[in-house]
């Protein structure tokens, strides 16, 4: 029961749902109408998440990764690089577009904690889990209001016991990676929205 709970909450505190989930709250909140920041939320999130997340399962098809969650550290460097240059490529095409400041700051952040992530595999297992979670919950705590704290960092909490409950990670690289992860996001998108 305790494995099927780990995986459960893993897939469903994974980074590319979280981080989607961020972009659209961020666009909805910063753009002139709600319709307007679906647009703007669903085009960072195709650009920043979803084409980086279809090369990984394009990659777990074709047997050239283990699987979705890149749990071989070697394998990560291509999808993280990938990850790094959609979001800057979405950074620069959303600011020519005109997209509201607190979604470029967004994807800034985003960027910035997929390099830190980068650099660190080279010599480390840092659990991208656990960074996507603990930013997410600073930039709904920064977006809504630091009353969300009260729910968003029991589900941090929640995610990084997921990773090593089924020894994907250790306590120090998922504590490391929530760390990085609120760094990230409190310093880039608090600083730049």
């Amino acid at each position: 029961m305790r494995l099927l709970l780990a995986r459960a909450l893993t897939e469903a505190l994974a980074p590319a749902p979280l981080a989607a989930a961020a972009l659209l709250l961020v666009a909805v909140r910063s753009a002139s109408s709600p319709a307007a920041g679906l647009g703007w939320g669903a085009l960072a999130a195709l650009l920043a998440v979803g084409i980086p997340y279809g090369v990984v399962l394009a990659g777990v098809r074709a047997r050239r990764w283990s699987d979705h969650h890149l749990r071989v550290r070697r394998q990560r460097f291509a999808p993280l690089a990938l990850g790094t240059a959609t979001s800057a490529a979405g950074w620069v095409l959303l600011r020519v577009l005109g997209a509201p400041g607190e979604l470029l700051a967004l994807l800034a952040a985003s960027g910035t904690g997929l390099a830190v992530c980068l650099a660190a595999t080279s010599v480390w297992k840092m659990s991208v889990h656990a960074g996507v979670a603990a930013g997410s919950a600073v930039v709904v705590a920064l977006t809504v209001g630091p009353s969300t704290l009260g729910w968003t960092v029991p589900l941090v909490a929640a995610a990084a016991w997921s990773r090593v409950a089924l020894r994907d990670h250790t306590t120090a690289q998922v504590v490391v990676g929530a760390l990085v992860g609120a760094a990230v996001a409190g310093g880039v998108f608090g600083a730049l929205r």
